[in-house]
């Protein structure tokens, strides 16, 4: 619950003047609480400098390399082929934020982050790709002030801009899918653990990229008939990969484009991973009625994504999603609520907000027909 209003102003006085910061610093009730802020306060100046640390560790494959092997200061400069003094500050930067940690004999070896980063795969993907939004953010006001797209972030995301999807080429999606790839399992464990697809016929997973939540899926439900259905050059990578790994007759990929075709019918369920964020208000309205018209009575949309105003979530989804999106040249984080709203607007009778265990990760809402 907010404050009021007369609160909030109360407080930005005080915070805001240097006479009580430096009060605050010195009574004792308030002297923890005043380093707590400032910490936090410098965090948030420093946190440029915190992601260009993980991404030197990424590019240096120092996670991988210090996998159960521990080393010093020196071997490490020889395996990365940087300048001792270089290595150095690295590692003094990597371990004071938890990417690495001092081990016994001088040596240096993962931190909790670190080893956080090898425990999930999705990580190393997005922080490698990160320099895209931080060289349209370089400049944040002129990235604001020309409106969505148009940098460095939109042109990596072809889809996003493109005016028909469904003629891209399969180099011009390859980057997006395997992104995606990489980080859709940890947001299908969340889903699936707070929603049992086992109980249907039949799932399709609408934009289903490479097909890592259905993969996910057909562990859970081995019942279920699954469908993913893409922009055709995702389908057909995606229909390889299947045949290829042996799902092909327990995973059918269909080609389309869920704004120009309809969506194919005869499933009781329709899932929407990290799909509505993606897309602007109109088109996200479009897609759920899309999804409304291929289901039958009692039917669902499963929709799963990170929704802003989620407590535990916020940063991720109102800061990172944010501004990652309006730089990518579509789409928003949406509260439960309004995407509960957008569903009715489609055509769904009912919805249910279902809680997940890290709704950074992915928040889960059921759209009934």
């Amino acid at each position: 619950m907010r404050p009021p209003d007369l609160v909030l102003a109360l407080r930005d006085r005080l915070v805001s003047s240097e006479r009580f910061q430096a009060f605050a610093e010195r009574f004792a009730p308030t002297r923890g609480i005043a380093r707590r802020r400032a910490s936090a306060l410098f965090d948030i100046v420093a946190g440029f400098v915190y992601t260009q640390t993980l991404l030197a560790c990424l590019r240096l494959d120092l996670f991988e390399t210090l996998r159960g092997n521990p080393l010093t200061p020196a071997e490490i400069a020889a395996r990365t082929g940087l300048p001792e003094e270089g290595a150095r500050r690295l590692l003094d930067a990597a371990c004071a934020i938890g990417l690495l940690q001092p081990r016994s004999r001088g040596r240096i070896g993962l931190g909790p982050h670190g080893a956080a980063v090898l425990g999930n795969p999705a990580v190393a993907p997005m922080a490698l790709h990160h320099p895209l939004l931080y060289e349209d953010l370089a400049d944040p006001v002129a990235c604001l002030a020309r409106g969505p797209g148009g940098g460095a972030l939109a042109r990596y995301w072809a889809y996003a801009r493109a005016a028909d999807p469904a003629a891209l080429a399969d180099e011009a999606v390859g980057a997006y899918t395997d992104l995606m790839a990489a980080s859709q399992p940890m947001v299908a464990r969340q889903i699936l653990d707070a929603y049992d697809v086992s109980r249907h016929a039949t799932l399709m997973d609408v934009g289903g990229g490479a097909g890592a939540f259905l993969r996910a899926a057909a562990a859970r439900a081995p019942k279920t008939r699954l469908v993913l259905f893409d922009l055709p050059p995702v389908a057909r990578a995606a229909s390889a990969r299947f045949a290829a790994d042996g799902l092909g007759d327990r995973i059918e990929a269909i080609g389309g484009d869920m704004f120009a075709d309809p969506l194919p019918e005869g499933a009781d369920a329709i899932s929407l991973v990290r799909i509505l964020h993606d897309h602007d208000d109109a088109q996200a309205l479009a897609i759920l009625e899309a999804v409304r018209a291929a289901l039958p009575p009692g039917g669902v949309a499963i929709i799963g994504e990170p929704m802003s105003g989620t407590p535990g979530a916020q940063a991720v989804t109102q800061a990172y999603f944010g501004l990652y999106l309006y730089a990518m040249g579509s789409g928003r984080p949406r509260t439960p609520p309004e995407n509960a709203a957008m569903a009715r607007e489609a055509g769904f009778a009912s919805t249910r907000f279902v809680k997940t265990r890290v709704p950074l990760v992915a928040s889960v809402l059921v759209a009934t027909v």
